[in-house]
């Protein structure tokens, strides 16, 4: 075991005002809110494309995300090319227009969901923030069975129980990572989840394998996820004490790389420390694009969110820097937003582009890339149809997850929230 040193909210079809604030409720889509989408999203067929639930390989590419000066625009990427020497050539990347259809509702009436793990097979396993729980989700019925309960979470403002994941080789050891607030830090534990057991006592005793990350009643980050290279990798907040995000000896405002076991990683921009990155503001997206570059998404305060392709040793400016200020030393970011329009939470990579879920935005955005370079600007999906929208997770191919985060008290859940969807994209 190693020891370590917001603005979310929804646009409401027919309604004039919004609530800045994340409950549960029955079945349907009311009118209004779903109007354009389908009015009901069938079961069947759910398993199928969750059975394909895949994860890249690989090993993490080492380019800057930093571009030259310049103006940048709300909802827009950095004009001029990237200033990665390390950068993929120009390709064709994919087209400049997407689309988005929802295909259907893998579970709903869920309580805060937050991290989400595919399971082999098609079933997810969903951590509840605020319940600190973990439930198994059936693929093909949409059934929701509590496997257990994670000891030591202390909820409270954006920190519970946060992100999820599985190890690498979970085949055969069964070991379910989670990222979760306590009464003192944000920490990593690992459990291992028994099936034979009874349901609501599936998982072991959690073994601590990171401590020490800070804790506040915002900005605790909590993405989790497995690299291509079979690391660990964390995205943490400054917990509104900004100048943690610059404080190399800090955990807060980072993202963090690390063995299995917690160990800092050979190869990590400096020795013996687990510190991959910094200058964060609260990071709560990680993803891996086709040529294993690692992609991040934070909030920002006022003025702009940001998309980062993330640079071993990198500062990402915070709090010196929001959005593109082109500053020395620092990486600007490859796209950015209004956080009326994002306040993002997670993303995945899927047919040639990140795809990140807006909270306070309540839209999916996508984000088109020919190699480490916007191919167009990013482009919004599903606009106040499902509410806030907190995790999205790469199936393979064309196939996404997304998840809804209407009950976690900054919502106005309606009927049938939380939510699980399986999308089509391209």
């Amino acid at each position: 075991m190693r020891y370590g040193s917001s603005p979310d909210g929804r646009l409401r079809a027919g309604r004039a005002e919004r609530a800045e604030q994340t409950g549960q409720a029955g079945y349907g889509f009311p009118a209004g809110r779903r109007r354009g989408v389908l009015a009901a999203v069938a079961l069947a067929g759910c398993g199928a494309l969750l059975a394909a639930a895949c994860s890249p390989a690989g090993a993490p590419g080492a380019g800057p995300g930093g571009s030259p000066p310049g103006a940048a625009v709300s909802g827009s990427v950095p004009p001029g090319p990237s200033g990665s020497a390390s950068a993929s050539p120009r390709a064709a990347g994919p087209p400049a227009k997407g689309a988005v259809t929802v295909t259907g509702e893998v579970a709903r009436g869920l309580e805060s969901p937050w991290g989400v793990g595919p399971l082999p097979g098609g079933d997810l396993l969903v951590a509840s923030r605020n319940k600190g729980t973990i439930s198994r989700v059936a693929a093909g019925s949409g059934a929701v069975t509590e496997i257990g309960e994670v000891p030591g979470v202390s909820p409270g403002g954006e920190g519970g129980l946060l992100g999820l994941a599985l190890s690498p080789s979970f085949a055969s050891d069964r070991l379910v990572y989670a990222y979760f607030t306590t009464e003192s830090d944000n920490r990593i534990a690992r459990m291992r989840y028994d099936e034979q057991r009874p349901a609501g006592q599936q998982l072991g005793a959690p073994d601590t394998v990171f401590r020490g990350i800070p804790k506040g009643l915002v900005h605790n980050g909590g993405r989790i996820a497995f690299g291509p290279d079979k690391m660990l990798y964390a995205g943490t907040g400054e917990t509104g004490d900004t100048a943690l995000a610059q404080d190399r000896a800090s955990l807060g405002g980072k993202i963090l790389r690390m063995t299995p076991d917690g160990d800092p990683v050979h190869g990590n921009p400096e020795p013996d420390s687990v510190v991959y990155s910094y200058g964060h503001r609260n990071v709560q997206g990680l993803a891996w694009d086709a040529d294993k570059r690692l992609w991040a998404a934070e909030f920002g305060q006022n003025t702009w969110d940001e998309l980062n392709l993330i640079e071993p040793g990198a500062n990402y400016g915070w709090p010196e820097a929001e959005g593109k200020a082109g500053r020395p030393g620092m990486r600007d970011p490859v796209a950015v937003w209004r956080p009326d329009e994002a306040s993002p939470s997670g993303i995945a990579w899927a047919q040639g582009s990140v795809w990140m879920a807006g909270l306070k935005g309540e839209r999916l955005w996508r984000i088109p890339l020919a190699g480490a370079e916007p191919v167009a600007p990013p482009e919004p999906f599903l606009e106040g149809q499902y509410g806030r929208l907190r995790s999205v997770v790469a199936l393979g191919g064309d196939r996404l997850l997304l998840v809804t985060s209407e009950t976690d008290g900054r919502g106005s859940p309606q009927a049938g929230d939380d939510r699980i969807l399986t999308l089509t994209v391209r």
